[in-house]
């Protein structure tokens, strides 16, 4: 087969929704070519376009599915390299509305991996496929079109160091380049209107920090995550890490944000729902500077409602929907929609933008969307449409977060929603509220002790104390 035969796919960002779409597309075009600003192959350290590499990045129980389907294998690699794992239920110590949750497995696999670690493995596997090749240190320009405008023909780019543009021909062009994405300005420029766009205004802001622990607070937990709520809008995630470390990302809503002076840092720790972090603390080593990052508001790019769309051409990931970073939807949406996209390739045919767009929405962001919304919307500063719907799904969430105070069940299903395990229509069949109601009608049961701290031999690392999942 020549060059002029061979049809192409290029993936405009090598973040891990550009991976995990350039995963589907091997199967589907004899070359798919991964073009970023960055050096990729040889990245271990968090990379200078991705500032959230330095902070906390959940990866769901669905997403981690749906990474071990793309790359067999991969989960275990990942483990093996020195990352702790744990059951997002039976494992991790959460805290809502001030108050313990029980604890019981529920087949949610957690990957407590760094997002350089993460994205290293990710990238490994996609690198290893004979038909990906890593376009690095490219700056991304525009689209080429056919001369009626109806079909993207390829990327636009600019090597670093180069004076002169050159265009990457491709049959289909995939932007998987975040939240600052283009496409919304290029398709005005090529005729085709406005996107309209969602957005909430949540005021976030975290502050991240490492530690070697001296002292170990989790017994056989894995993380230890207050979350933040209408009366205390602050919260934490305080895991355990690759590399013998753990990692402590706390937030707050609203402008109510982590100083990053040190012993700030540490007073604002001080007044989190988990008395034990603050304690820990105390035994810490600080391994770098805490760092800080804002997220102001939530984005939601609505594409399938325009009339028409350009052929040759989709969008994945933040690129059409960022959440509130705190749920941690971002990278298994990433995934997902890498699946919704490998639906629409049809013997190799480029998708129908409009109708992978609709698919995407109803079946992958409509669900986390909402479920954003409803938790967004609980704090009262933040502006929005509270509807009936919303109050209503609200009191109930309260309901179950109180119930699951007291039944390990209930936390367990709650804890497979918000894993986007299971729709959030499962919480709704009439066994499981009669089960709610009978537990949160006595109240939230009592926060256990945590358990005391106990002292971490120095040569003693979170690699080698595996937890069971």
């Amino acid at each position: 087969m020549s060059d002029a035969t061979k049809s192409r796919a290029v993936v405009l960002g090598g973040s891990i929704a550009g991976l995990f779409a350039a995963r589907v597309l091997a199967d589907a075009y004899d070359e798919v070519q991964i073009v970023d600003r960055d050096r990729l192959l040889d990245a271990e350290e968090p990379r200078r376009s991705c500032p959230q590499g330095k902070h906390i990045n959940g990866l769901l129980a669905r997403g981690q599915l749906v990474m071990e389907e793309f790359y067999p294998g991969i989960t275990q690699e990942i483990f093996a390299d020195g990352v702790p794992t744990g059951d997002l239920c039976g494992n991790v110590r959460w805290y809502f509305n001030g108050v313990r949750i029980e604890q019981e497995n529920a087949g949610l696999t957690c990957v407590a991996a760094s997002r350089p670690m993460l994205e290293k493995h990710i990238r490994r596997r996609t690198a290893a496929l004979p038909n990906v090749v890593f376009v690095e240190e490219h700056d991304i320009l525009g689209l080429a079109t056919a001369p009626d405008r109806g079909t993207v023909v390829g990327a636009r780019v600019l090597a670093h160091g180069h004076e002169h543009e050159h265009t990457i021909e491709a049959d289909l062009v995939v932007d998987a380049t975040g939240r600052g994405s283009r496409t919304p300005v290029w398709l005005q420029e090529l005729g085709y209107g406005t996107v309209e766009e969602e957005s909430k205004k949540v005021g976030l802001g975290y502050v991240t920090q490492h530690y070697r622990l001296k002292a170990d607070p989790y017994g056989p937990d894995l993380s230890i995550n207050p979350v933040a709520n209408a009366a205390l809008p602050r919260g934490a995630i305080f895991t355990k890490t690759d590399g013998g470390r753990v990692e402590l990302t706390a937030y707050g809503i609203l402008g109510d944000h982590p100083p990053t002076d040190q012993q700030g840092f540490y007073d604002f720790v001080k007044t989190l729902a988990a008395p034990e972090i603050w304690e820990t603390l105390q035994h810490a080593e600080p391994l770098d500077e805490p760092v800080a990052f804002r997220f102001p508001t939530t984005l939601r790019r609505r594409y399938e409602k325009l009339a028409r769309f350009p052929n040759g051409l989709v969008v994945v990931g933040d690129a059409v929907t960022c959440f509130n970073p705190v749920y941690a939807q971002g990278m298994t949406v990433a995934a997902l929609s890498a699946l919704t996209m490998r639906a629409h390739l049809h013997t190799g045919a480029a998708p129908q933008p409009l109708l992978y767009f609709q698919d995407l929405a109803k079946n992958v962001v409509d669900p986390a969307w909402e479920m954003t919304n409803i938790m967004d919307l609980s704090f009262p500063g933040v502006e929005g449409s509270r509807t009936l719907q919303v109050r209503a799904a609200q009191k109930f969430l309260k309901l179950i977060q109180i119930a699951a105070t007291r039944d390990k069940k209930v936390a367990a299903a709650y804890m497979r929603t918000a894993g986007l395990i299971d729709r959030p229509e499962s919480l709704q069949k009439p066994a499981f509220i009669a089960r709610v109601l009978w537990n949160a009608l006595r109240g939230p049961a009592k926060s256990p002790t945590p358990p005391a701290l106990v002292p971490i031999s120095p040569v003693e690392t979170w690699s080698t104390q595996k937890t069971a999942v």
